[in-house]
């Protein structure tokens, strides 16, 4: 039995190596949401945000769940037009575990008096687990201890393990367990005036012992099911307990009755099955979710195979830092919830990456051009991860196509912001919470999402050597991109250059040139240089095509000499604007804007991040200054090498000599006028140093970027959900920067710039389909590759063999 005399050893049970651990150990009201965030559970199929079981919507928690791919759009009146809002929905709340001591009623735990808290997300296997001791108004003490699992093995199980223990008291005891089907999107404050009702009651019951409820999602018409079944144990053997059914619209649970005895252990397993009419191959999932939580009787029959799964996928992706326990911490953790938001599963599912994850509300969990930072992580431990999500774009390269047409343009235009059927769904209002008040929204006109694509397309083509993607489906999207491009491009006799007007860059801030009635700038210099890059890499693709495929792909998109021969030109002659001083003016007429009194802004607000925000609520624009929310220009050198953008610029005839000097004249320029309203920018900012050799501001940019959502440095967004880009951008600045792992040259080459604390860094990365394991220490680099032959490794411009039963130690 377990007594308050021995409580705390209990307790603390278990207790593993922190650096795979997120531990609290006391609750806090104020950073409760932020940590039911980074609490959450996922396996790519679904998420589950880290509320305790017994908790409803509320200023302090907010349970939610979110199933890839499941998006419904509802109209809301607003300043009297009809606007249409897609959200990632909040599907039925599956945790609710409930308890009570005799005819007290239902109070949660974290309302009484909280006598010992320990909240724990087992990044390693995959388990969030609670402690809680509690003393209710009649000075009886319980112990409650809670594991949860959204199993890794079988995407379409839940289960939680639920603990009661009396300490000094017997007494019957009643537990309340739960599917809820009554629930909104409330998570973001700011939409709550729109229209947030989602889910519509199909059935409910009960059949044996498992409780079934059904909804239909109220527009988009995605059926979900779920099921679950709840397992009593006394001291681990199974108990008999009075049980009620009980019902609320689409609630549906049972309360199970225990006389419980001072000391002992009654454990509650509440197993849980999760389908929806969008799953491949399932036709019915209301039996299908009935079949699934016939097959399992215990927690332990979801666990086991879960925490396999979850150590195959560290074998895999785990970085190990010696010197930096926060830095490793923080790596796991950003791994793990990449890994929660898309995974092994997602080639079964026909979802994107929410920008968000699976973990919260902001930005209505819609998928945004932040894959160009997310796709690198996927590419070098779990490519398949990549095709998937790249599939979810193929298949929506029809609507791309319709949205260009629709807008008179050829080819394929990707939305700024897509959901589930490919369609744009960024808004054309967009509403200020400084001023309180609506205004127009600009910001699909952020065509360079299609670069990113593209850009995502060719990497992962060039890493994993996937040519089958390439050929079937990989290159009919990079043409149709391209097409696009060329399309919206347009020659100016009088300048003797191809034009693009009307476009947004990466900045965000400026929407139209001051005083334009017309939206959009024109000749965006990152959007402008990486049309010239990808025309030039189609070009290239297309000679490098089989001539079967060649034939194939050309009469497929009916493509003519005309196009291509304009396609080469562009690439030699489309107009980016660089002054005397060899600064890109971010866009034509940047170079002309008002300097910004930043010191008069950060006395006046402090945090100046949303300056566009701010400068409107006075009346204001960013428009008539020289300033952005984050790297624009500075964007370019993140995917291109400073050598490549000056031979780029060569054939545009201007004349640089120097690739240093560009990148270093450029960020010495923009840095100073850029709010970092986007933690992208930090990243952006931190990697291109590497170019620099200015480790110092790059682990500042890093170190600020590694606290921003375990911290929620940017003022309570990490609350309404992860901020997927910037996990993944902080594993790239780790492999890119320190690591120094590079293979843009189509060679994997390794030139760390190990940050001066650390002392070695291990891992494996995947390229060209083979694994390497890499060890850096402050001297040397040990690499050992699993392959039964001899391949190449470049340092420093030398070339090294590794031969699969050696490893090969490199000095640096």
């Amino acid at each position: 039995a377990i007594s308050i005399k021995n409580l705390d050893n209990w307790f603390r049970k278990g207790v593993k190596e922190d650096s795979w651990h997120l531990t609290y150990y006391s609750f806090n009201k104020e950073e409760e949401k932020l940590r039911e965030t980074l609490c959450t559970v996922g396996n790519g199929y679904f998420g589950a945000r880290g509320c305790f079981e017994a908790e409803n919507a509320s200023e302090t928690h907010y349970p939610g769940t979110y199933i890839a791919g499941v998006y419904n759009k509802t109209p809301t009146l607003v300043r009297g037009r009809k606007i249409f809002n897609n959200d990632l929905v909040n599907c039925p709340n599956w945790l609710p575990i409930e308890f009570r001591i005799g005819n007290k009623g239902y109070i949660s735990p974290l309302n009484m008096e909280v006598l010992n808290y320990k909240q724990d997300l087992d990044m390693h296997n995959g388990i969030m687990e609670r402690f809680i001791t509690c003393r209710d108004s009649a000075g009886r003490i319980t112990t409650i201890h809670t594991r949860r699992i959204a199993s890794m093995f079988n995407p379409h199980y839940a289960a939680i393990q639920y603990e009661i223990i009396p300490l000094n008291y017997i007494e019957k005891i009643y537990i309340k367990s739960s599917i809820n089907g009554n629930v909104e999107n409330t998570g973001v404050d700011r939409y709550n005036n729109l229209n947030s009702s989602h889910l519509k009651l199909v059935s409910k019951g009960k059949t044996d012992d498992i409780l079934h409820l059904a909804v239909d999602t109220s527009h988009s018409k995605t059926r979900i099911a779920m099921n679950s079944k709840t397992i009593v144990y006394e001291n681990n053997s199974l108990k008999y307990a009075k049980r009620t059914l009980l019902e609320d619209r689409a609630k549906l649970g049972e309360e199970i009755e225990i006389i419980a005895k001072e000391g002992r252990i009654y454990t509650i397993e509440k197993l849980v099955s999760i389908y929806t009419s969008l799953d491949k191959n399932v036709s019915n999932p209301e039996e299908a979710a009935r079949e699934d939580i016939s097959k399992v009787n215990s927690f332990r029959d979801i666990l086991e195979p879960h925490i396999k799964t979850w150590h195959s996928l560290w074998r895999n992706a785990n970085i190990t830092i010696s010197g930096d326990r926060f830095i490793q911490k923080t790596a796991r953790l950003h791994t793990y919830h990449l890994l929660a938001t898309a995974s092994i599963h997602n080639k079964n599912i026909d979802a994107g990456m929410p920008a968000r994850g699976l973990h919260g509300e902001a930005y209505r969990g819609h998928i945004f051009w932040d894959e160009l930072f997310i796709f690198p992580f996927y590419n070098q431990y779990f490519p398949e991860i990549t095709r998937s999500l790249l599939m979810y774009r193929y298949r929506r390269l029809k609507a791309a196509k319709k949205y260009a047409g629709d807008n008179g343009y050829k080819g394929a235009m990707y939305p700024w912001q897509t959901a589930d059927d490919g369609s744009e769904e960024t808004q054309i209002i967009h509403y200020n919470p400084v001023s309180g008040k609506w205004g127009p929204d600009s910001s699909r006109r952020q065509r360079h999402v299609s670069i990113a694509i593209f850009y995502n397309i060719w990497e992962y083509c060039s890493t994993s050597n996937d040519l089958d993607f390439l050929h079937d489906y990989g290159i009919i999207m990079l043409l149709e991109i391209a097409r696009f491009w060329a399309s919206i491009a347009e020659y100016d006799e009088a300048t003797g250059k191809y034009h693009i007007k009307g476009v947004m860059g990466p900045d965000e801030y400026h929407e139209k040139a001051p005083g334009s009635k017309e939206d959009g700038l024109t000749d965006n210099a990152y959007t402008n240089i990486m049309v010239a890059w990808l025309l030039d890499k189609t070009l290239h693709i297309i000679d490098g095509l089989p001539q079967k495929v060649k034939k194939k792909v050309i009469k497929t998109i009916n493509l003519k000499p005309s196009e291509t021969d304009k396609w080469k030109a562009i690439t030699y002659k489309i107009n980016v604007i660089i002054d005397k001083n060899e600064i890109i003016s971010q866009f034509n007429g940047y170079l002309e804007l008002k300097e910004l009194n930043w010191e008069k802004y950060r006395k006046k607000y402090g945090n100046i991040k949303r300056l566009d925000r701010l400068l409107k609520a006075e009346k204001d624009t960013p428009d008539r200054y020289k300033v952005a929310k984050q790297a624009d220009t500075l964007m370019l050198f993140y995917l291109l090498a400073p050598e490549e953008i000056v031979s780029i610029l060569k054939n545009l005839g201007q004349d640089i000599k120097d690739a240093h000097k560009l990148l270093k004249e450029n960020y010495d320029y923009y840095v100073k006028r850029t709010s970092h309203g986007s933690t992208l920018s930090m990243i952006v900012h931190s990697n291109i140093l590497k170019y620099l050799k200015d480790s110092e501001t790059a682990w500042e940019w890093f170190t600020r970027c590694a606290r921003s959502d375990i911290y929620d440095t940017q003022g309570g967004t990490t609350i309404e959900g992860i901020h997927a880009g910037v996990m993944a951008g902080t594993l790239n600045i780790i492999m890119q920067n320190f690591a120094g792992i590079s293979h843009s040259r189509e060679k994997l080459e390794i030139n760390p710039r190990l940050p001066k604390h650390w002392n070695r860094l291990s891992f494996r990365i995947l390229y060209k389909e083979n694994w390497y394991n890499i060890e850096i220490t402050r001297s040397r680099i040990k690499v050992r590759v699993e392959s039964e032959g001899t391949l190449a490794v470049y340092s420093k411009g030398k070339r090294y063999t590794v031969a699969g039963s050696k490893p090969k130690t490199i000095q640096y």
